[in-house]
């Protein structure tokens, strides 16, 4: 073989390659077809419900005239629109706490060298995975006047305590926000086992071995260290909380009388009951901006908590 050759199948050191180049404007072609989707899907329902909300349209009737911010007066003039936004802010803080508090209390508890933690983590984390309305069912049928609830009650001599645990108002109250949180406190548990696992065991035996208590510990090192988590748990709460619908529905359809009325009832029924889809229209663009406004206040309230303790 001549040198010739041999240099035309080597290449040459000096040459150097040339890095692949792809064309931006051909990307969009690939991405054009989800977006074309979800705008009509997604963007384009939100737009045009948006726009209703400034009409009197009934949902089925092809008229319906202009009546500008008419339906948004009527909002906050009407007394039961004010009760279910007071109470959608009840359940919304209520399931939070609940939610922060039992699930990192089952977390701490859990992230342990217990034989049975596998089994019991198994056992809390399993009413998430169950449908809200199965689950909801369940319990109304647990708190019913003749249900489970009230028959252990009288079986263990407790017939005192039997009580109409979804007529009575307050106790509806408590009865939602305990089948609510019930169904979900596994999802928090398991995202605090998540963080407790990036807790630095040395860090903590040190602080043991200075002479920190459990609850120093707990107060200064490992909550600190589960900033993020906590961030994760406190905005998923928070969303849950101010939009399910499901249990309510199910458990009490906001009942007894306007005592768990929220604004998800309220949408569902002005608008597919009786027929003020403007109205309810009106109502659920508030509801997305209150939900909106706490989401993102709270978001940037523990993400500048994160960084303090990073």
């Amino acid at each position: 073989m001549s040198v010739n050759t041999v240099n035309m199948t080597q290449p040459m050191a000096s040459e150097k390659r040339r890095p692949l180049r792809f064309d931006a404007g051909v990307s969009w072609w690939f991405i054009l077809p989800a977006l074309v989707v979800y705008s009509y899907v997604l963007v384009y329902p939100m737009l045009s419900g948006a726009g209703y909300a400034f009409t009197n349209w009934n949902g089925l009737d092809p008229s319906y005239d202009f009546v500008g911010l008419a339906n948004f007066k009527r909002i906050f003039s009407d007394p039961q629109a004010i009760s279910a936004i007071s109470m959608t802010l009840v359940m919304a803080f209520a399931l939070v706490l609940s939610k922060v508090i039992i699930g990192l209390l089952l977390a701490l508890a859990l992230d342990t060298q217990i034989k049975s933690r596998n089994i019991l983590r198994l056992i809390f984390f399993m009413p998430v995975v169950l449908t809200p309305v199965i689950m909801s069912f369940s319990w109304k049928y647990i708190f019913s006047t003749s249900g489970a609830l009230n028959q252990v009650l009288q079986a263990i001599g407790l017939g005192n305590w039997t009580q109409q645990w979804l007529g009575d108002p307050h106790l509806a109250l408590f009865c939602v926000i305990f089948v609510t949180g019930w169904g979900s406190i596994g999802l928090a548990m398991v995202i605090f086992l998540a963080g407790l696992q990036n807790v630095p065991k040395e860090l903590v035996e040190a602080a043991k071995i200075d002479g920190a208590g459990g609850v120093q510990r707990l107060v200064f090192i490992i909550l600190p260290l589960l900033a993020p988590a906590m961030t994760i748990n406190v905005v998923i709460a928070l969303i849950q909380g101010l939009k399910f619908f499901d249990q309510i529905y199910v458990l009490t359809g906001g009942g007894p009388g306007y005592a768990t009325e929220t604004l998800s009832t309220i949408i569902y029924k002005t608008s597919f009951q009786f027929g003020e889809y403007g109205y309810g229209s009106a109502t659920a663009l508030v509801f997305s901006v209150l939900v909106a406004a706490l989401v993102y206040t709270a978001t940037h309230f523990l993400k500048k908590r994160e960084i303090s303790h990073g």
